[in-house]
């Protein structure tokens, strides 16, 4: 709820008769971004946490490890890097905006620059060479599989 009444009878009325949050003016355009965030965040439920080794040709990621491996060897990525391979094999097929990526992988309160994403895709690549089928899909993002 977005209002001008700011009293604590309004506010507490607000929220009783549903109001997820309520905001009183003036506010900041940023904070009401990353209020509304916060609670799509909370909408979409929690985050699965069973552990899982997705297989895509000679690339294995395991979760529950956080281990990435290519032909059976462990190959060594920083924290972020394998985040994004997570998000992208456990959405094999589909293709993701860098938006989505940053929002499931750095957060959707994360501000920033969107070329994140392509510069630790870079990275992935140049640690995997052409055995990660990880496809560019213009206008749009990026694809695994």
């Amino acid at each position: 709820m977005l209002t001008a009444r700011d009293d604590e009878v309004d506010r507490v009325l607000g929220l009783e008769m549903g109001a997820d949050d309520y905001v009183t003016k003036p506010f900041s355009p940023r904070e009401l971004v990353a209020r509304v965030r916060a609670i799509l965040r909370r909408a979409e439920g929690p985050k699965p946490t069973g552990a899982a080794v997705h297989t895509m040709g000679a690339v294995e990621v395991d979760t529950g490890r956080r281990e990435a491996r290519l032909n059976g060897v462990p190959v060594a990525l920083a924290t972020r890097e394998f985040d994004l391979l997570q998000y992208l094999a456990e959405h094999q097929g589909l293709a993701l905006s860098r938006r989505q990526l940053l929002d499931g992988v750095w957060g959707a309160d994360w501000i920033g620059d969107d070329r994140t994403v392509d510069v630790h895709v870079r990275q992935l690549r140049k640690k995997f060479g052409d055995l990660l089928s990880l496809d560019t899909v213009w206008g749009v993002g990026y694809r695994m599989g």
